[in-house]
Parts: structure tokens; C-alpha cells; sequence
């Protein structure tokens, strides 16, 4: 929960900078005033797609909102694996920034494992576009009212601010690469 209000209070602040009431920042995320500002308070998790928009309103990077630090390198960033940044907004989601030190980013590339569940996929929107590559198991990738069924090595470019969510098909976990363009 402490995570939660020190990501509230970098937004607020950041928001507040920017010269952005409230309001207007609620309205541009398409969310009620309520829900933004019990945010700001770390009473309400936003999605990480979210957050990106969040981020992008603002200027920033989404690393500066979530962890507080600012990337510094522009030349090259290396990430070892299960050395990721490790992002966990969604249930039954794992984020995995692979690129969280590098600054000016063009894209957010992340490691994604999904959990079998039995709830429906909840569809989220965001910002650009996006492009994912399966690296093991099966899932479905829904897209407004098309859905896909993806298997190890397919991969779905897609416009990313069409309603989108991903759901494992079968007992086992799916992992896939997620670019998400700006």
C-alpha cells in the first residue's frame, strides 16, 4: 500500500507541474474525478496501460512515476534475465520492463506472464500501438469484438487504443513479449 501512495504522490506532483488540474487529468484518462483523485491518495490502483497514459500526459517516463528514479542511459541498456524491472499492476499479470534504464525511450518493451484464471479477460486501452510475440504457451488475444488465438512464436501488431486484453488458454501460464509504441 506504501508503494501505492508514494506512486500517488510522484503523479500529483508531477501533475501539479505540469500545470494540470485534477479534472482535466481525469478527463483525458477517460475516468471519473473521483476514481483520479482517490489515485492521487493511494486508496485506487490504476492498470500499467494506464499509468503509460498517465506518463505520456505528463512528459515522462513511466519508471519515473512508478519507481521514483529516472532512466539515465541513452546509448545502450542491457537487461540479464529475471533482471527486468518487475512491474505487477494487474492480477494474474507479471511486468517486466526490459528497458528501464534506458532514457527517451521510443517504445516500453516488457517481459509479460499471464496466469490461467477463470475470470473473464478485462480489456484495457492505451496510447500508440502495440506489438506482441508469444514466447511459450497459448492465449487469446482479444481486440474490440476480434479475438485471436496465439501460440508460441505468433505474434499481433495492433492499434493499442482499441479496447485490448489477453487471456491464457489451457492450465499452463503464457509468456510474450509486449512493445508498446508511442
Amino acid at each position: 500500500m506504501l508503494e501505492l501512495k508514494e506512486i500517488g504522490l510522484r503523479v500529483a506532483s508531477l501533475r501539479e507541474m505540469c500545470e494540470i488540474s485534477a479534472a482535466e487529468m481525469a478527463e483525458k484518462l477517460e475516468i471519473s474525478e473521483d476514481d483520479y483523485i482517490s489515485f492521487e491518495h493511494g486508496e485506487y490502483d490504476f492498470a500499467i496501460s494506464t499509468l503509460n497514459n498517465i506518463a505520456l500526459i505528463l512528459g515522462v517516463d513511466i519508471l519515473d512515476i512508478i519507481s521514483g528514479e529516472s532512466p539515465r542511459l541513452s546509448t545502450c541498456t542491457v537487461v540479464k534475465k529475471g533482471k527486468g524491472f518487475v512491474v505487477n499492476r494487474n492480477p494474474g499479470y507479471e511486468f517486466s520492463h526490459l528497458a528501464y534504464t534506458f532514457k527517451d525511450k521510443k517504445a516500453e518493451p516488457f517481459l509479460v506472464t499471464i496466469e490461467p484464471n477463470g475470470n473473464p479477460p478485462v480489456m484495457d486501452e492505451h496510447e500508440g500501438q502495440e506489438f506482441d510475440y508469444v514466447l511459450s504457451g497459448q492465449m487469446m488475444l482479444y481486440i474490440g469484438d476480434i479475438c485471436y488465438e496465439l501460440n508460441e512464436g505468433d505474434s499481433a501488431y495492433f492499434n493499442s487504443t482499441i479496447p485490448h486484453a489477453h487471456k491464457v488458454i489451457g492450465e499452463s501460464s503464457a509468456q510474450f513479449i509486449a512493445l508498446v509504441l508511442k
